[in-house]
């Protein structure tokens, strides 16, 4: 096939797009830059600079690639931010996926694998199925959940197929048969934890904040599901080949163990040798106490299972990345 992957300069759109590229298939990354990296994209992939708001050049994109599916990861994802920014992250992340879909269903592209996130569900003490209730913590969990929405309408009006993939905490760096860090986490401003966490035994930050220690959790910080992107990506590569007899699909990518901040960071200390310290803070607005998955629906529907499930490998090959790359993809783009 010939996939068109928006968002493919960013961190898991171009792990995905380098997954579908070994799987076979033929990619064209589509991406505006303002958050992810030339230097990110697959060699194999072709690159199209531009912008999902501009639909004459979606548009023009579509009538020259002929393409058989999209992959949507392009978005807006920082939690705080979208607290502050709310209507940016409406109009970026809602009204642009509406562009996309109607340019997709203009040029007859009928196969979408949307990258969602947890975020739209309410906490739980418990792992999340795809029934649970939904209750955004924060604007960004609102953004997806109803784009979301809209696909599902797209399906129903449309006849469009499509997979919604639910992720947790992405996270973990792709490492090469060599050691050697090929792609990983380059967020700028960077605000995930784990790669806020390896800053500091690179002399980056004097120590990591932990905001929040008044959590219903057993250590008083949040809890998350910690999932390697190159789970999540294997994820997108077997959704794509299902949505042949699969006309509709929502999955949870997680491991289905929780990991609370503190947790996080002591292993941290473990993978890097260093006393990493902690200086707690107070909580931030949009943070979940607890959001663990379940995964057992496409584990049992379309066979995806783990292969990095342990945070401690995940953090080591986090590690092999930051401590290679210590400013990104900033060096190679320069």
């Amino acid at each position: 096939m010939h996939i068109l992957v928006t968002g493919g300069a960013g961190y898991i759109g171009s792990t995905t797009a380098a997954a579908f590229i070994r799987d076979g298939h033929r990619v064209t990354v589509f991406d505006n830059l303002s958050r992810g990296y030339r230097a990110a994209v697959p060699p194999e992939a072709d690159f199209v600079q531009g912008d999902l708001r501009d639909r004459a050049a979606l548009d023009t994109l579509f009538q020259m690639g002929k393409f058989d599916a999209v992959a949507h990861f392009a978005a807006l994802i920082e939690a705080g931010e979208s607290m502050q920014k709310a209507g940016l992250y409406f109009r970026n992340n809602v009204c642009y996926s509406q562009t996309l879909l109607d340019a997709m269903i203009a040029h007859g592209v009928k196969r979408l694998v949307f990258s969602s996130t947890a975020a739209v569900y309410a906490s739980k003490d418990a792992p999340l199925s795809e029934d649970d209730p939904y209750a955004p913590a924060n604007v960004y969990g609102e953004t997806k959940l109803m784009i979301e929405r809209m696909i599902h309408w797209y399906h129903q009006r449309e006849g469009l197929r499509y997979c919604i993939l639910r992720y947790f905490n992405a996270c973990g760096a792709t490492v090469d048969e060599h050691g050697r860090a090929v792609r990983g986490e380059a967020h700028q401003p960077e605000t995930h934890l784990i790669p806020l966490t390896l800053q500091v035994p690179l002399g980056q930050r004097p120590h990591i904040s932990i905001f929040g220690t008044d959590y219903p959790t057993p250590d008083g910080t949040c809890i998350r599901d910690y999932v390697h992107v190159e789970d999540l990506a294997s994820a997108h590569v077997l959704a794509l080949a299902a949505l042949d007899e699969r006309p509709a699909m929502t999955y949870n990518l997680g491991n289905g163990q929780g990991y609370s901040v503190r947790q996080v960071i002591q292993v941290a200390r473990e993978v890097t040798g260093h006393p990493i310290p902690a200086v707690e803070t107070a909580r931030r607005p949009g943070d979940s106490p607890i959001l663990v998955a379940s995964a057992e629906k496409i584990n049992h529907e379309l066979g995806w299972q783990p292969r990095y499930p342990n945070l401690h490998d995940i953090i080591a090959s986090a590690w092999t990345w930051h401590r290679t790359h210590p400013h990104g993809y900033l060096d190679q783009d320069a």
